[in-house]
């Protein structure tokens, strides 16, 4: 049962992993576990999956008879859900959701207070399930409670775009952001190009993962046939975005954060800038060229969230594509506010997307690759690696180890998310990131030969 209880949210194949008493018990105990903290009223929402509305109607009647009343959003994106409990001031709520994975995953995001709840406070509601620690109260009340027209509206009616119409494909990988995006998207005044924006649970053209660029290979070829200004994709449940520009050409996260910053840093000078430890150089110098001070923290959206809350700052993102902002916004990850706020930077001029980049160094960089390794292994294989590394190389540890070369970097960290170790490499020139690869797997070799076994060749 444990390990369907991650780092940032609870997620298995519906119907074994995640049953319906499962999921019940899960209601029960948040509802008691959000009663601790002085919640009764509580948000219910759900992606598109076949298994959803079935989840749905379980968890609905485990929180009703529990106690809390329960305001339905009914089927929506993650986003409209995080929106909801701003506007309605009701700071807790069950989301379920399995985001970008395949059809037969759920799972749900479970919020409370200033955000969803991760780590050990995932473990407590393992924990309570197990002890069946539930408690019963007079029956709450439902109340139907749809958010998506506010929330287009609140979006539109905030974003300002400037003289140049944007032509814009608009892929939804069929996944429950289908009926919001294009319809945020035409409100802005683009001519939008739909691809996949049908909602259908199936996902039968490819896996609503926009950050994975097999997925985006129909996108960008649409973008080129129509001579679009770029193309968005979107993952399943709306909080994560990708994008490419008018040539087919894929951004990472890192890339949009650069746009991003520049349009936001000089409002607030010397601020905080998180820099997740994926991202590139090339974003922190940008960060120092713009008066802001890089802070180089952990992966993940729920850990980036609350780090943003302690420092104050105004935004970030991850290369996942996660965009954080809270200078006009709430702070919370929203894919297509995100969007939103890109095609306001590109209506105020008239360059291409790939234009407004062209003026940041070309780093070459490795994919993310995934090695496979025991769920309790990772973790010692890492720490073994940090301890190689620091004798020879300077070394950030906040989140697994990112190792400084003269002419590039390279990282190790354990994935919060599955039986996983992540490394990618990056060099200031195409012989760099190969010396660097080389060397990282030389290192990874002599700890433990079959890790460096594992590493493909880019």
């Amino acid at each position: 049962m444990h390990s369907i209880f991650r780092q940032y949210d609870i997620r298995g194949i519906a119907g074994t992993e995640l049953t319906d008493e499962l999921a019940g018990d899960i209601a029960r105990a948040f509802a008691a576990y959000a009663r601790r903290k002085g919640q009764h009223k509580l948000l219910l929402a759900h992606d598109n999956r076949h298994s959803s509305p079935r989840l749905h109607a379980v968890m609905a009647e485990a929180l009703l008879s529990s106690g809390a009343d329960v305001f339905d959003l009914g089927e929506t994106i993650t986003p409209i859900f995080y929106f909801a409990a701003r506007q309605m001031n009701i700071p807790g709520g069950i989301m379920i959701t399995a985001s970008h994975n395949g059809p037969e995953y759920n799972g749900c995001k479970l919020l409370l207070g200033e955000s969803t709840i991760y780590g050990e406070d995932i473990q407590e509601i393992a924990r309570m399930v197990q002890a069946r620690e539930f408690i019963t109260l007079r029956r709450g009340k439902r109340y139907p409670a749809p958010m998506s027209e506010a929330y287009l509206r609140w979006i539109a009616s905030h974003i300002e775009m400037g003289p140049r119409r944007l032509k814009v494909v608009v892929d939804c990988g069929n996944g429950t952001a289908s009926p919001f995006a294009p319809d945020l998207l035409q409100r802005l005044g683009c001519e939008v190009i739909p691809l996949y924006c049908d909602s259908d649970p199936d996902f039968p053209h490819h896996q609503p993962d926009p950050v994975d660029p097999a997925n985006l290979r129909d996108l960008s070829a649409v973008v080129q046939a129509v001579n679009a200004d770029l193309g968005i994709g979107f993952d399943g449940d709306g909080d994560r975005l990708g994008v490419v520009d008018a040539r087919g050409n894929f951004l990472w996260g890192d890339m949009l954060m650069i746009l991003f910053w520049r349009e936001i840093l000089p409002r607030y000078p010397g601020c905080d800038c998180i820099v997740e430890v994926k991202c590139s150089l090339a974003l922190v110098e940008e960060i120092l060229r713009l008066g802001g001070r890089p802070f180089f923290y952990k992966t993940g959206h729920s850990l980036i969230k609350a780090k943003m809350r302690e420092l104050n700052t105004v935004f970030t993102g991850e290369m996942s594509g996660h965009m954080f902002f809270a200078d006009e916004y709430y702070g919370y990850d929203d894919a297509l506010y995100a969007a939103a706020r890109l095609l306001r930077i590109m209506s105020h001029t008239e360059l291409a997307l790939d234009e407004l980049l062209c003026d940041i160094p070309e780093y070459y960089a490795s994919p993310e690759i995934r090695l496979p390794v025991g769920e309790v292994e990772k973790f010692t294989l890492v720490n073994e690696m940090k301890a190689e590394l620091k004798q020879d190389h300077p070394c950030l540890d906040i989140d697994g180890v990112r190792a400084t070369f003269d002419d590039g970097w390279a990282l190790l960290r354990a994935s919060n998310t599955g039986p996983e170790i992540i490394f990618r490499c990056e060099g200031i020139s195409p012989a760099s990131l190969e010396r660097i690869m080389g060397y990282m797997t030389e290192r990874m070799a002599a700890v433990e030969p079959s890790l460096a076994a594992k590493v493909p060749s880019i």
